[in-house]
């Protein structure tokens, strides 16, 4: 137990200096514009969070084919390469440091969301539960298609061309995004990988792409600018694992040998109980990876304090509470009122709910 160290304490994290340790998560808005291009509005809301340790901007996905949900930003042409611009630049500009979220939501799609209408892809043709959000509602998922084993570099390559168009975009570094049931959480599960190739069966075998993208990120990047989000508890987008503890336990493992920057965990919640999760306990992930552990998932600042004390983990990331509190870190220090939270507008619209919430007077 080491009291000196809590949520204001400085990190390094690789070449960055880290004022504090309070992360902002990485949060689906769905308030990009037209052609998925990132706009003033989402410089704003981003530099009113510049006092964060490290802002994950949210989940960007890689190619066309990896949107989800409506007005979800990208990373795959030259205009959301320059909206994403100007959100850097205005974050850099209040002395802020923020990293891209790489992201494919694999089979958690709608053919209204894709290319000619085409399938979501995915490991195997096994649809999830659930509704689609589409721009027309929800949907009921289809049965997405099995990606083909010759098809699979070229999305490895996505997530590179992504990573590249990060870095050209003015990040401070990317984050893979390997959670939450979406196309790299669909290969290292058994619940929805039942491939037979390469890709497939072994825990292994399932954990290849994770690997191969985290090597194509790292090859445009370096390691110790890349992170990478799992969730080993999760059951979001009815993800399953018939032996959560070994897979994630290997996947942490697997790597070590990268030097990344972090390996980010969220953590179960709530949610995950209800859902029958197996819950993988944070420190048997931390006993197997050797470098910065950031988790998240329903922590406030005495909780975020005392895992920092304990040693459990490195860094906070808060979600939610970011939503509604863009100073976090002053709010900490003061150990003043939070802003509530409105769910109504979490996903979708304008600035209520996203650019609206009040920082503390001054």
């Amino acid at each position: 137990m080491n009291t000196s160290i809590d949520l204001l304490s400085p990190y390094k994290l690789g070449e960055l200096e880290l004022p504090n340790r309070i992360v902002m998560a990485p949060l689906t808005r769905q308030r990009a514009g037209k052609g998925n291009v990132p706009h003033q509005l989402n410089a704003e809301y981003y530099v009113q969070r510049a006092s964060a340790g490290l802002i994950i901007a949210e989940a960007t996905q890689v190619s066309p084919q990896g949107q989800g949900y409506p007005n979800t930003p990208g990373i795959h042409s030259a205009e959301q390469v320059a909206g994403w611009r100007l959100v850097t630049d205005a974050v850099h500009q209040h002395k802020g440091r923020i990293y891209l979220q790489l992201w494919h939501v694999g089979r958690i799609s709608h053919p209204d969301l894709q290319p000619d209408g085409a399938l979501p892809l995915a490991p195997s043709a096994i649809a999830p539960k659930g509704q689609a959000m589409t721009y027309e509602g929800m949907k009921p998922f289809v049965t997405p298609r099995a990606l083909e084993t010759w098809e699979i570099p070229e999305i490895v390559e996505q997530y590179r061309k992504g990573a590249e168009n990060a870095l050209e975009a003015g990040f401070d570094g990317v984050e893979v995004h390997a959670a939450n049931g979406y196309l790299i959480d669909q290969f290292l599960r058994d619940g929805t990988n039942q491939r037979t190739d390469k890709y497939g069966g072994s825990i292994e075998n399932r954990a290849r792409l994770l690997v191969e993208v985290t090597e194509a990120v790292i090859s445009v990047w370096g390691a110790n600018k890349v992170g990478v989000r799992l969730s080993p508890s999760g059951t979001m987008n009815d993800i399953r694992d018939s032996n959560p503890l070994e897979t994630f336990g290997y996947a942490a493992q697997a790597l070590n040998k990268f030097g990344l920057a972090y390996l980010h965990i969220f953590e179960a919640i709530e949610a995950d109980i209800r859902h029958g999760a197996t819950v993988v306990p944070t420190s048997h992930l931390k006993e197997r990876f050797q470098g910065t552990l950031i988790v998240n998932g329903g922590y406030d600042k005495n909780k975020g304090d005392a895992v920092l004390a304990s040693g459990a983990a490195d860094l906070v990331a808060f979600g939610t509470l970011y939503i509604a509190n863009p100073d976090l870190p002053q709010r900490f220090a003061l150990n003043a009122p939070l802003n509530q939270p409105d769910p109504t507008t979490f996903y979708g619209g304008g600035e209520k709910g996203y650019t609206d919430y009040p920082a503390i007077a001054s």
